[in-house]
């Protein structure tokens, strides 16, 4: 065979397709093509069934194969697809999203802005909290605060936020005044407050930090975090891009712990993942500053802020979490996570257990391979998430307790081989 010729064989087993967070490398048959879903499971082109523990990417909370959905997207596409929403246009069911997302909010008088993804979520509401502080008069508050171990994207203002160093290597340089500190830690948290002093726009935090290995907050964190932003003009932002929309059993996170920030980032489970749709909830604070000053032109948006066919799918979600009581069954799923994964964290089978909710991850021992632990697991017909040294689980708020029991078997066996 000749050279070139072996050269573009070789090639053709590569996708065409350059898939995210995977090797370029990766050949077309190393990957599983999911075909169908229903509920709480999918299945692949083959016709194998798997349980979806982590609701694709932390965001299926009604389940797969909701036609209700389909079927409120499709009639909405039959009216008007898309039409922009830029300065005199709206549209009756981006209005009518707003309003039920302000409802369901922590905030007496909020507004609700919308993009396409979590990610331009977090830009925006770091923009957002700039201009704000310009407008009441501290154009110098361009400083933001972030932890380590969170998430928050990959734009470069999320990339730049974000305190997970392997997804930023290469990738700079990134924004600035972005400063990252201890996690956990509230002095350190005061001390670049204090240092910083008079010139911080916000700090952004994600209430359960996710993609960083599930990290619920330590016991009054998230309480002194407000009360720091309070005392050094800081505003707060909750990255709920994964903890929104039911994911803790409350609507927002903000009101499983009592603590109100000043924007909320949302995508993920507002549509379940049916459509791309995110958005920023703006807090009274931030509203009075912006309708404090009738010359003020709100210079952001995107092409497909408020799209209606995507927000028709928002509303169709929210209106089968309300009629099954999804919030309900989470804490049947806290229960049931807590008490299998505590039983294997008594065998010795992890070194760690944390969670909360529908959020729940192991920690593996020294030398235990997570690749390893997810390709058994997958084996076995049940699709977590590997991350380093730790597993992860976000199901969908349909999973059944059998289902469950079924995952953590799955955990349990690939643990013991």
């Amino acid at each position: 065979m000749r050279p070139a010729l072996a050269v573009t064989l070789a090639a053709m087993s590569i996708p065409t397709f350059l898939h995210p967070f995977a090797a370029p490398t990766r050949e077309q048959a190393d990957f599983l093509s999911i075909a169908s879903g229903q509920g709480a499971t999918v299945t692949d082109t083959t016709g194998r069934v798997y349980i979806d523990a982590m609701a694709s990417l932390w965001y299926a909370n009604v389940g797969h194969g909701r036609s209700e959905i389909a079927d409120a997207v499709a009639e909405q596409m039959k009216q008007i697809a898309g039409f922009h929403t830029f300065s005199t246009f709206t549209n009756p069911v981006a209005d009518a999203l707003a309003d039920k997302i302000g409802f369901l909010s922590p905030y007496d008088r909020p507004r609700v802005f919308f993009c396409s993804s979590g990610s331009e979520a977090v830009d925006s509401a770091m923009k957002m909290a700039r201009i704000a502080q310009s407008q009441a008069g501290h154009p110098e508050r361009t400083v933001v605060i972030s932890r380590e171990r969170g998430y928050h994207g990959v734009t470069y203002g999320g990339t730049s936020a974000s305190g997970l160093p392997p997804n930023q290597a290469g990738f700079g340089p990134f924004l600035g005044d972005i400063v990252n500190v201890d996690p956990d830690d509230l002095a350190k948290m005061e001390a670049v407050l204090s240092e910083h002093s008079g010139e911080v726009a916000a700090v952004i935090t994600e209430p359960v930090q996710g993609a960083g290995g599930v990290y619920p907050p330590h016991d009054g964190y998230l309480a002194g975090l407000r009360d720091l932003c309070d005392r050094y003009g800081a505003y707060l932002i909750f990255d709920e891009v994964i903890t929104g929309f039911g994911r803790l059993g409350t609507w927002f996170a903000s009101q499983r712990y009592g603590v109100t920030p000043d924007l909320t980032t949302f995508a993920k489970a507002v549509t379940s993942g049916y459509q791309p749709l995110g958005g920023v909830v703006v807090g009274d604070s931030i509203r009075a500053v912006y309708e404090g000053d009738p010359d003020f032109f709100f210079r952001h948006g995107f092409t497909y802020s408020g799209h209606p066919s995507a927000c028709a799918a928002g509303l169709a979600n929210i209106a089968i979490m309300e009629r099954e009581g999804l919030l309900e069954r989470v804490s049947m799923i806290e229960q049931k996570f807590k008490e299998g994964l505590g039983d294997l964290l008594d065998r010795g089978l992890v070194s760690e257990v944390r969670g909360t909710g529908a959020m729940w991850a192991v920690q593996l021992p020294t030398g235990v391979s997570e690749a390893s632990v997810f390709a058994e697991m997958l084996a076995s017909g049940v699709i977590a998430r590997s991350l380093p040294s730790t597993i992860t689980f976000c199901p969908p708020l349909v999973i059944t307790e059998d289902q469950i029991d079924t995952t953590i078997g799955a955990l349990a066996t690939a643990l013991e081989s």
